[in-house]
């Protein structure tokens, strides 16, 4: 049996020692393993031994063999020394640590890795692993320097928070800081340093942007400035920088709104629609936009007035296009809806008939009691009704104007008199007025002037001196008074050259002629002037009447013809004054003495303007 086990060893001798080794260290171990229990059987033990002693055999048979297995163990046990030698401690797993049974080391260790971490939750929660400690624990005194450490690290934390601008946040880290240590002591006191200097600068923010409403960027950046002397870092850049740029943008919006308001003042649609450009483009969220709206308001109400005047001068065309470019934000609505309907209405008045006038009214009206231009759209009604009214007037002047009775150009007078100026016919019934006064001053005056003509034809210088005073009745103002003007100095040069050929046929030839005439017309002038004086000193229309005729003999050449004209122009007044003061009582009475005024006189043209006002009180 001995042989037949060894067998297998001869026929491996080729393998190499360490394999044999190997192989043979672990029959031994096989062996050994298969080595029975005493109870088990003598033979079993009998052939386990057997192997054992086989194995043996082999080894010392072997010296190599036992060399190599001799260095394997010394290696394997050097490498296992150096191992536990240099293996280091294993890192405690901290969050599944049962911490009633922790070690004060291992807690310490523990909530120095927490506060490694640095924020408020890690710190509390390293204090609160180490806090309860016993003063008598050799790790006692280590701790509590820790938990003080630690309390001023949050509190620390808490400054940070309220430098970066977070206020709120700063006071709720602050008050978790433990009472333990010194550090919670100082916790009220610095959140009441930081609300205010938090107070402080928002209400220099608040005053900056107030000033910006109110248009005053410069007051803005004053207060701003003021922001740079804050303690605390987030005011001074992150706020300051924040209305800084809030100011540069506003301040351009103010300078929008200024320009704006003076292009408004300046008044033109032109200025109007640059103005609302200007407005339009200042955003919602600046902080004039308020300003810029209530200057909007301000252009649509002047644009508004601007279409008004267009109406009330009839021109729809100017109104509706100034009111369909006033903006949205004037408010104004309502406003344009009920001009495009006057509008509507004016234009239906064009051709001035009876029948336009009351299609324009039946439009106006229907501009209800509750809309915002019910009164202008009321006062127009009445207007148009009046110029209805003036209408009528003018068409019966116009029939009337066709006849050659004084009577009747006189009533045509009249009747367009009564024509409105701010109607739009009034132009046409003046012309009418003119036409007809031209006619019927035609009438009155040409008899005069022909009379003048056939009297100056005489030749002689009494004919010439009173052709001179009948045209001297006809006023410069009236139709014919240029040309009646123009023959009585045509007349007054005649009788001049008469008069200077009477002077010197009067003085003998060989002696100078002395110059005799004038005293004796200045003498004779004298004369008169006394006389009318007199006369007109009895207070009465009569002896002024008198008076006036006596001074008007005075002849044209005279010297004193300038001062009985002043006379003449004298007592014409009294007998204005006179009609003027009796006219209330009794025009008839008035009338007859503003006629006895002469042509020529300085209150003829007053008289005959008053003559037509007091008859048509008597035909009242």
């Amino acid at each position: 049996m001995t042989r037949e086990r060894g067998i297998p060893n001869r026929r491996n001798r080729k393998s190499s020692p360490s394999h044999r080794s190997v192989a043979a260290s672990s029959r031994s171990t096989q062996a050994v393993q298969e080595l029975p229990s005493p109870k088990e059987s003598p033979t079993k033990l009998a052939a386990v031994l057997d192997r054992l002693n086989q194995a043996r055999t082999w080894l010392f048979s072997d010296w190599r063999a036992m060399i190599a297995l001799s260095l394997a163990i010394t290696g394997g046990t050097t490498a296992l020394s150096l191992a536990f030698l240099f293996k280091l401690p294993a890192v405690p797993n901290c969050p599944s640590i049962f911490w009633p049974l922790a070690s004060a080391s291992l807690r310490l260790h523990c909530a120095q890795l927490a506060a490694n971490k640095r924020t408020p939750n890690d710190l509390l929660e390293a204090i609160e692993l180490v806090k309860n400690l016993p003063s008598d624990h050799p790790l006692y005194a280590e701790a509590t320097r820790l938990i003080e450490a630690w309390a001023q690290e949050i509190l620390d934390l808490s400054e940070e928070s309220f430098q970066a601008g977070k206020l709120d946040a700063a006071i709720k880290t602050a008050r978790r800081v433990p009472r333990v240590g010194t550090a919670h002591t100082q916790v009220e006191e610095r959140i009441k340093k930081w609300q205010s200097i938090w107070s402080s600068a928002e209400t220099l923010y608040r005053k900056a942007e107030e000033a910006l409403r109110q248009q005053n960027w410069r007051l803005a950046m004053t207060e701003a400035g003021r922001l740079l002397s804050i303690d605390n870092t987030f005011w001074q850049t992150t706020k300051y920088q924040e209305i800084s740029g809030i100011i540069a943008a506003t301040r351009d919006d103010i300078s929008k709104i200024t320009k704006a308001k003076s292009l408004i003042e300046s008044g033109g649609i032109q200025n109007f629609q640059e103005a609302i450009k200007l407005l339009a483009s200042i955003n919602n969220k600046s902080y004039v936009y308020q300003g810029a709206q209530e200057t909007l308001v301000d252009a649509g109400k002047k644009m508004l007035a601007l279409a008004d005047a267009a109406l009330d001068r009839r021109d729809t065309t100017a109104a509706l296009d100034i009111i369909r470019q006033i903006p949205e934000a004037a408010n104004l609505k309502q406003e344009i809806e009920d001009y495009e309907t006057l509008a509507s209405a004016i234009n239906r008045i064009g051709n001035g008939l009876p029948e336009d006038y009351d299609a324009a009214t039946a439009q106006a009206q229907k501009i209800g009691a509750d809309r915002p231009t019910f009164g202008k759209a009321q006062r127009l009604i009445a207007r148009w009704q009046a110029e209805k009214g003036d209408m009528a007037q003018l068409n019966r002047a116009q029939q009337l104007a066709q006849s050659n009775r004084p009577e009747d150009l006189q009533a045509a007078i009249d009747a367009a008199s009564q024509v409105s100026s701010s109607n739009p016919k009034s132009r046409e019934a003046r012309q009418l007025i003119q036409r007809v006064t031209s006619e019927m001053q035609n009438q009155e005056d040409r008899p005069l002037i022909q009379q003048a003509e056939q009297i100056a034809s005489r030749g002689d210088a009494g004919s010439l001196q009173q052709a001179i005073y009948l045209l001297g009745r006809i006023s410069s103002r009236r139709s014919l008074g240029a040309e009646a003007a123009d023959k009585r100095g045509q007349y007054a040069q005649q009788l001049q050259a008469i008069r200077d050929r009477e002077q010197a046929l009067a003085q003998p030839v060989s002696s100078p002629v002395p110059d005799s005439a004038t005293p004796l017309q200045g003498g004779d002038a004298v004369l008169t002037l006394q006389k009318a004086r007199a006369a007109a000193n009895g207070g009465t229309v009569d002896s002024v009447t008198e008076g006036i005729q006596i001074a008007d003999t005075v002849p044209i050449a005279s010297p004193l013809r300038p001062e009985a004209q002043t006379l003449m122009n004298d007592l014409s007044q009294q007998l204005l004054q006179t009609a003027m003061s009796q006219a209330s009582v009794d025009p008839a009475g008035a009338i007859a003495i503003a006629q006895r005024i002469p042509l020529g006189t300085n209150a003829y043209d007053q008289a005959q303007s008053l003559i037509p006002l007091w008859q048509r009180s008597l035909r009242r």
